[in-house]
């Protein structure tokens, strides 16, 4: 009889495998080609069945190594989180990614519980401003930088 040491790792292997069989099998309609020439389908086929290996590997670690339980779903993160990127596309044309991105900085830090709130400012402000940089200035990103521009 099989035995889950890892329930964890049981988990990812089981997430890994119907990801990869699930790409594996939207992929087959498109062209497959070959290395020298490849088809619109060589690259998702290929990455899908990496996938499946990479869930039967978990999967034979999860028999093999003591692992942590599965812990309970916490809502806040992930509440915190949707909410953070869907006010972020609504934001990102008016007040610019600079204030954007800052803004969502300190929304994101509530996802977890013993917010530092001098950490979280100062980390808003530098995550701001790399954005514009990179983003903006380095990639030329259409990107509203500043509210108002």
């Amino acid at each position: 009889m099989l035995r889950i040491k890892s329930p964890q790792d049981a988990g990812a292997a089981l997430v890994f495998i119907v990801i990869g069989l699930a790409g594996a099998y939207f992929g087959r309609d498109l062209t497959f080609g070959s290395a020298a020439s490849m088809g619109p389908g060589y690259f998702p086929v290929i990455l899908s069945w990496i996938i499946v290996v990479l869930g039967v590997i978990v999967g034979a670690r999860a028999a093999v190594i003591e692992g942590p339980p599965i812990e309970s779903v916490q809502l806040r993160p992930i509440a915190v989180i949707v909410t953070a990127i869907i006010i972020f596309g609504y934001l990102i044309d008016i007040v610019g990614l600079a204030i954007t991105a800052a803004l969502l900085t300190i929304l994101a830090a509530y996802a977890r519980r013993g917010v530092n709130l001098l950490e979280t400012l100062l980390l808003a402000a530098g995550l701001g401003a790399f954005c514009v940089l990179v983003f903006v200035y380095g990639l030329l990103q259409p990107f509203p930088a500043w509210w108002g521009r």
